[in-house]
């Protein structure tokens, strides 16, 4: 138990810990993927846990607030991870190994994964690219990505040796340094291949809709692709059909006619 960056024998209700258990379900913030929340639960005590980190190599670290009673080093306690947020995250995480191997696939193999952000709401994704992508190839892109998704492929986990993974086509990227043992995550190998210690879906199917939302300039030869999955790349789709169709009942025209009819409404008011 640690608080203010002191060792204690116990907290009490109201003190905001970090809590280091002897093992635990909560994955910790790296390689992209936010951190796990939750709660730890024990005899008269609770902590609501906001966070989790990874500090000091691979020891986690779990931030949040005892909500209730008093806790002492040492206490048997229940670690339950936020189920639904770990689901969303998992359906982001597999999307993004989705998107890198769609992009290699329609762009070119010179695009290399330069960093993402996997969290409950979103996916992001950089990436090596010299000019911005055409609205045909980011269709082509997001197509492809859907289209493993409806065929439900499985998503699986194989821990091998690093060298041999790189010799079977495995993807490693950052300049990571990894143990003899490897894990890493298969779809449809060797399309997908790449080392990873993420949350993953088991199918990609579970995933649901995937929507690119943005694909942006980031600096000399850096791109930047944003998309959702999941319920909430199907509220998008909601939003933006019932925006459309707002327009179009202003309009008085069916949707597939209200492009049209914006374009004369700009022409009159510009001259």
């Amino acid at each position: 138990i640690v608080k203010d960056g002191s060792p204690l024998d116990s907290a009490n209700e109201g003190d905001e810990v970090e809590i280091i258990l002897g093992e635990t379900p909560f994955y910790a913030a790296r390689g992209g993927q936010v951190g796990d929340t939750g709660t730890v639960n024990g005899d008269g005590f609770e902590i609501t846990v906001t966070d989790t980190l990874a500090p000091y190599g691979h020891v986690n670290v779990h931030y949040g607030t005892v909500t209730s009673g008093s806790i002492s080093k040492g206490a048997t306690v229940t670690a339950t991870v936020d189920g639904e947020r770990r689901e969303r995250i998992r359906r982001n995480h597999t999307a993004t190994h989705l998107v890198h191997a769609a992009l290699r696939e329609i762009v070119g193999s010179h695009v290399r994964q330069a960093g993402s952000v996997v969290d409950p709401d979103r996916l992001r994704f950089d990436y090596t690219n010299m000019q911005a992508l055409t609205k045909e190839q980011i269709r082509a892109v997001q197509d492809r990505v859907n289209e493993k998704i409806r065929l439900n492929r499985d998503v699986e986990v194989h821990w091998t040796t690093y060298g041999e993974a790189v010799e079977e086509g495995a993807l490693a990227f950052f300049g990571d340094t990894y143990d003899h043992e490897v894990r890493t995550i298969k779809i449809d190998a060797p399309w997908s291949y790449e080392l990873c210690g993420g949350t993953h879906m088991d199918h990609t199917g579970g995933i649901g809709t995937f929507v690119i939302t943005s694909e942006t300039g980031i600096g000399s030869g850096m791109r930047r692709m944003e998309a959702i999955t999941g319920i909430a790349s199907e509220q998008e789709i909601f939003d933006r059909f019932g925006a459309l169709d707002d327009i179009a009942s202003r309009f008085k025209v069916s949707a597939l006619d209200a492009s049209g009819r914006v374009d004369i409404l700009a022409d009159d008011l510009s001259k």
